[in-house]
């Protein structure tokens, strides 16, 4: 094992310090628990936007707390849930008095600690709604979950539904756009090679050179198949064939796509693949009017790649579009 670190126990921590250190007039970071929220936090009147999950997606989640997006994230072990504890503190440090917005991932422990927090926020008075974003096309109650993985489409809902929070919507109009990127957003990822998790030290799983796996998550786990090494328009086919299948998608649609890399791919190759990705969707009769290429949610060092499709309407558009100032993701301040 090959890693920029110290110690495996300390990664977590002091990468955070570093990120604070890095970014101090953006976000604030809480060490005991650990979490990150936007530096102008709390806001009054303003509904909180909260996530979080495992460490090694990064930029996900903390690199896209900032104004626009979320008001706060909570960073866990490697692929391992956030505490309760922790996001109850990140709630309470946001809480504007116009209650919070739980974005979570759908896997298993991530559902249950944020079901936890949300209990105990309602206790000493907050109101709290939750969505589970479940947006992988790949597989149905894999190792982590229980039904869909959720995947790249929660950096979309961040966006548009932190453009929401950020107009001063109430709490269920925030919660209904959430729900609504949800319901319109589907994904399907790819890898080339496993990723090392520092305290396991070697790969999650055995990849040989010759082969790639198709359909993977995001916690290192394998895919759907596995098959031999293609060109890039045979894997961008290969994933897009399953997205548009089943997001039922029709001609004259408007939509937004995301090529996202896993963490070990250059943004070079992910032009190739979107230009694939773009082909097939006009192909299908579909008008591509947004766009998002680069590494946003990471597995680590994994090489490989993911395709979203996001269904797009002028209101969806237009949020998107509203301004956002985060360490990842900015445009328009």
């Amino acid at each position: 094992m090959k890693k920029l670190i110290n110690h495996p126990d300390d990664v977590v921590r002091e990468s955070l310090e570093g990120f604070a250190n890095a970014h101090s007039s953006l976000v604030r970071v809480n060490l005991d628990p650990a979490y990150i929220v936007r530096s102008d936090a709390p806001i009054a009147g303003k509904v909180g936007i909260v996530s979080g999950g495992g460490s090694g997606h990064e930029p996900l989640h903390g690199g896209f707390v900032g104004a626009g997006m979320l008001d706060a994230a909570c960073p866990g072990a490697i692929f391992t849930s956030p505490t309760p504890d922790q996001m109850l503190e990140a709630v309470k440090a946001v809480n504007g008095q116009a209650g919070a917005l739980f974005i979570v991932k759908n896997y298993t422990g991530d559902i249950m600690n944020f079901e936890m927090a949300a209990d105990l926020a309602r206790e000493e008075g907050m109101s709290i709604e939750s969505v589970v974003i479940n947006d992988d096309v790949a597989v149905n109650d894999s190792l982590y979950t229980a039904g869909r993985r959720g995947v790249a489409l929660t950096v979309l809902a961040e966006k548009i539904t932190g453009a929401a929070a950020e107009q001063q919507r109430p709490l269920d109009a925030v919660a209904a756009i959430c729900r609504q990127v949800n319901e319109q957003g589907r994904s399907m990822g790819m890898a080339l090679t496993s990723c090392t998790v520092p305290h396991v030290g070697h790969p999650m799983f055995n990849l040989p050179e010759d082969e790639m796996e198709i359909g993977i998550g995001i916690h290192g786990e394998p895919g759907r198949r596995r098959v031999k090494l293609q060109s890039a328009n045979v894997i961008a086919e290969m994933l897009m064939e399953p997205v548009l299948s089943d997001m039922n998608a029709k001609a004259g649609d408007d939509v937004l796509l995301f090529v996202n890399g896993m963490g070990g791919t250059p943004l070079t190759e992910l032009y190739i693949i979107y230009r694939k990705a773009n082909e097939i969707a006009s192909k299908h009769g579909l008008k591509i009017i947004r766009s998002l290429v680069g590494s946003y949610v990471t597995s680590l060092e994994m090489a490989g790649c993911s395709i979203t499709l996001l269904k797009m309407n002028d209101e969806l558009a237009t949020l998107w579009d509203a301004p956002v100032r985060t360490v990842a993701l900015r445009w328009g301040i």
